[in-house]
């Protein structure tokens, strides 16, 4: 098996007690998927050395883990962007919503759309992300809002992981609004998502399971119902919880010991604790908030406090993040949620991998990790984080391969 040699860099490693986990003058060993050494090249052992077969010389760059989206809906069709100018005139999502616009617009073009479709429409928004570091994503279901419609759009998740050399994990999001057909009948609707839900597991097609407990979603009792298969089933939960009021779904959902809860804007101070105590990390939007003009900021501070990590993702989607640069997200998070830095990296990386319930060997880099690394035109993460609107990524390694991401 080859053994790679990646030298003449500065490596945040995100692993250990120091900032950044930062070696200076550093390399990296491959071999297959796994990186095998990190640390000072000067302090690299003869007997690592002596097992290099090929070496990269990285020319002074930055390297990163490789950046982890753990909140996505790539998966669909359609476009929102006449209920954007329409929010501009003054309507808001939850008066879209309402209307017949919003999440069902999404379903509507989504079910029309043919899987091929579909797969085609996803590939080129997973390529974007890979332009910018990502070398894991979690795709959520919840445009199709039918068990059939639901398996093609998890079945189509799963093939980007087989078009592409990308990490994808799976979240069933049924539970994501009322389709037409159930109009006026929320609680059938979430007895119907509770027998898809073993029905999907058993095809191989959910690694974890999300509702939106929402005013305009689903009340934290019709939650708990699909919770309770979720559990059943052995799979975790993560939940859309307070971002447009308070319903306390992160207290439901910390006492299922949830892996995330995400958006968060109203969150209290009781859901806080909650959060805290059963270790469920808070993933953070503000693609959303900055897309929807929202005014309740997440309480980061008091996040922060009480030691629950932070997480932050893209949110993709075409009616309130249609973004695909989570470089926009670091620097965003730390503009209009007064995030430093190294927490807004640390969102993309360590927490972000315990967000979807990956090992530790996802979202830093260290003796048994993944080879997923990011390669940057820059002397610093923190470089990254403060400037906006270019492409700085050098070169993509995901399991140990480098990625011509750029290749159609």
């Amino acid at each position: 098996m080859q053994t790679d040699l990646w030298r003449n860099a500065n490596i945040a490693t995100f692993h250990g007690g120091e900032p950044w986990g930062w070696i200076e003058q550093g390399a990296i060993v491959t071999s297959g998927d796994a990186v095998v050494w990190v640390g000072a090249l000067s302090d690299m052992p003869a007997h690592v050395k002596s097992s290099v077969t090929c070496e990269h010389d990285l020319g002074g760059a930055c390297i990163t883990p490789g950046l982890i989206d753990c909140h996505t809906h790539l998966v669909y069709a359609g476009s929102r962007a006449r209920e954007f100018e329409l929010r501009l005139q003054g309507a808001t999502y939850e008066q879209i919503a309402r209307s017949g616009g919003g999440i069902r617009s999404t379903v509507a073009a989504t079910r029309a759309a043919t899987e091929h479709e579909l797969h085609a429409l996803a590939i080129p928004r997973v390529r974007a992300l890979m332009g910018e570091g990502v070398t894991t994503i979690e795709v959520k279901s919840g445009y199709g809002l039918s068990e059939a419609d639901e398996a093609r759009c998890l079945r189509v998740a799963r093939k980007l992981a087989e078009a592409l050399p990308v990490t994808i994990r799976t979240t069933f999001l049924g539970a994501h609004a009322v389709p037409p057909e159930f109009e006026g009948r929320a609680d059938a609707y979430i007895d119907a998502v509770c027998e898809w839900l073993p029905r999907l597991h058993e095809q191989g097609l959910v690694d974890a399971v999300d509702a939106f407990c929402e005013r305009i979603g689903f009340s934290a009792g019709q939650t708990r119902k699909v919770f309770d298969v979720a559990k059943s089933l052995g799979l975790p939960v993560k939940l859309h919880a307070e971002q447009l009021s308070d319903q306390d779904g992160t207290a439901l959902a910390a006492s299922f010991n949830a892996l995330s809860c995400d958006h968060l804007e109203f969150l209290s101070a009781a859901g806080i604790d909650a959060m805290a105590a059963s270790g469920t990390v808070a993933v953070l939007l503000p693609g959303a908030y900055y897309f929807l003009r929202e005014t309740q900021l997440p309480p980061v501070a008091a996040l922060r406090e009480k030691g629950v990590p932070i997480a932050l993702a893209t949110d993709h989607n075409p009616g309130s993040s249609p973004t695909l640069s989570p470089l926009l997200m670091m620097n965003m998070a730390c503009t209009l949620f007064r995030m430093t830095p190294e927490e807004a990296w640390r969102g993309f990386t360590v927490n972000a991998a315990r967000a979807l319930g990956l090992p530790d060997s996802y979202g830093q880099i260290r003796a048994g990790s993944r080879a997923d690394f990011a390669v940057w035109e820059a002397e610093h993460p923190r470089d990254l984080v403060y400037r906006f609107g270019h492409h700085p990524l050098k070169l993509l390694v995901s399991g140990g391969r480098i990625v011509q991401f750029w290749e159609r």
